[in-house]
């Protein structure tokens, strides 16, 4: 199968849960992970109409940046270090994994430094699996209080991830959670905080995420997985 035909698939799955939610197809943005393929690969989904790429480490995100350029929108979508965050900022439209005070600091300063405005998620671990990056619920207030003082950072919304094996129940109640988070942070009012953007949901549960308010989905495995070589 096919790039193009892969991709036509995921947006008519992607169509069909928000249908579902009733909510417009037109408002979840599809990110096409490419962590397990070539440039050339990602060229193919672009050329199918993926424009939003996201990488999970800074190695090779710069690898393909080299090659791409700024032709995708680009998103780090895997944990950052603050030792890697110099290499990325103005070169990534979105940081998806910013999960404590001091890597929104580090990003910060680097993005005053270079005079811009980095857009960037807050990452929170709502499942409370030990292998998962993420602040706790419990912290989001007065670590999102905290990231709004700061300058050349607007934060436009929250990601997660669902623990591995959990059930369709289990996955859409911690998404839930996720958006109900999102809710109460919105209220706060905190400037440069917006909550428009929800990333959620990657291969095997995206449709669980996007009835439940998703707005980003990271999909990987379903777009590569059953290529031509």
């Amino acid at each position: 199968m096919s790039i193009a035909s892969q991709v036509e698939i995921i947006k008519s799955r992607i169509a069909g849960a928000a249908r579902e939610a009733g909510r417009n197809p037109e408002d979840i943005t599809l990110i096409g992970v490419t962590k397990t393929v070539s440039a050339d690969r990602a060229r193919e989904v672009m050329a199918a109409g993926v424009m939003d790429l996201g990488e999970n480490r800074v190695q090779a995100f710069l690898d393909k940046y080299e090659t791409l350029g700024n032709a995708p929108r680009w998103h780090l979508i895997g944990h950052l270090q603050t030792n890697k965050v110099k290499y990325i900022v103005g070169k990534v439209a979105l940081i998806h994994s910013v999960d404590t005070l001091h890597v929104a600091e580090e990003i910060s300063k680097k993005a005053v430094a270079e005079g811009i405005t980095q857009q960037i998620l807050m990452q929170f671990n709502i499942s409370g699996e030990v292998s998962k990056s993420g602040a706790t619920a419990d912290e989001a207030k007065h670590l999102l209080e905290s990231v709004s003082a700061l300058h050349g950072l607007s934060v436009q919304g929250l990601m997660t991830m669902a623990p591995l094996g959990a059930t369709e129940t289990e996955t859409r109640r911690l998404f839930a959670d996720l958006r109900t988070l999102a809710e109460s942070i919105d209220n706060e009012g905190f400037p440069n905080v917006s909550m428009t953007q929800l990333s959620m949901g990657m291969s095997g549960d995206f449709e669980s995420a996007i009835r439940e308010g998703a707005t980003l989905v990271r999909i990987g495995s379903a777009l590569f997985s059953h290529l031509e070589s």
